[in-house]
């Protein structure tokens, strides 16, 4: 075969294939979308946010509508207006051949749920942050209440720890550190039900078994939260099995070291 032959059908080919490839690509521009398959990841057993909700807030903030053509759909938008919700974590929308596309949620998992004294309530992540709480979804999580004043949701508490001018709101970093520690203590996530903040700044944990009241203190540190709990779950161990778990109405971790117990009037 002649040269200029095999030049001239190598670039027939090469041209068809590009107007082949462009025709395919507007074809897909043009192809209408299905509805996406979403998938909703949850870490524990509580979730603040289903698929059919979630496909529900897409409709309704119109990312997308029923027929809508591939090439409109804003992914960059969709993937801001699902990271801005609280109850998200992570997100990931993308777009498939054959119109489909699909959205990836990583929620959020709470591990306390605070009650101020004024009655609003939302709860706390393990990650330190707050979500509002909602009429459609309860999570089985320490709850927090008493003495707790502080606007302190929209703030989390790597900003607390981090920034002078929050340090003296510790509030948050200490009900953080105690329900994150419960929360990943098998033993304590099934002892421990409540906890209400007493004016002088003391944590009173509330026992799911028996009707004794732990005066746990101040939360300051992790190391602090260790010791005390650690002496809490050898009492519970060594001590509660002996002495019969009705004998004392208060046992008091404030003191360093120590484990100060109460016991129960004859009148009690």
């Amino acid at each position: 075969m002649k040269k200029w032959l095999k030049i001239t059908l190598i670039s027939f080919v090469a041209l068809l294939t590009v107007v082949l490839l462009v025709v395919s690509l507007m074809n897909e521009f043009e192809r209408k979308l299905n509805v996406p398959k979403i998938t909703v990841h949850v870490e524990g057993a509580d979730a603040f946010l289903n698929e059919k909700e979630l496909y529900e807030r897409i409709l309704i903030n119109h990312w997308f509508a029923e027929n809508q053509v591939s090439n409109t759909l804003n992914i960059r938008k969709i993937e801001q207006g699902i990271a801005s919700m609280e109850e998200v974590k992570r997100v990931r929308v993308f777009k498939k051949i054959g119109g489909d596309w699909q959205v990836e949620v990583w929620l959020r998992k709470p591990i306390a749920r605070i009650f101020k004294k004024n009655g609003a309530s939302y709860y706390l992540d393990s990650d330190g942050f707050t979500i509002s709480k909602t009429n459609l979804h309860t999570a089985n999580v320490l709850l927090f209440s008493g003495e707790i004043n502080e606007q302190i949701k929209g703030e989390n508490v790597q900003e607390i720890i981090n920034n002078d001018s929050l340090k003296n709101n510790r509030i948050l970093d200490e009900i953080y550190r105690i329900s994150n520690y419960v929360c990943n203590d098998p033993i304590l996530h099934a002892l421990i039900g409540q906890a209400y903040l007493e004016k002088n700044g003391d944590f009173v944990l509330i026992p799911l078994v028996g009707d004794q009241k732990i005066i746990f203190g101040s939360a300051y540190s992790t190391d602090q939260i260790e010791d005390k709990f650690k002496r809490l779950k050898v009492f519970y161990k060594e001590g509660l099995p002996y002495e019969g778990w009705d004998k004392y109405s208060e046992i008091n971790l404030k003191y360093e070291g120590q484990i100060v117990c109460r016991k129960r009037s004859s009148a009690e």
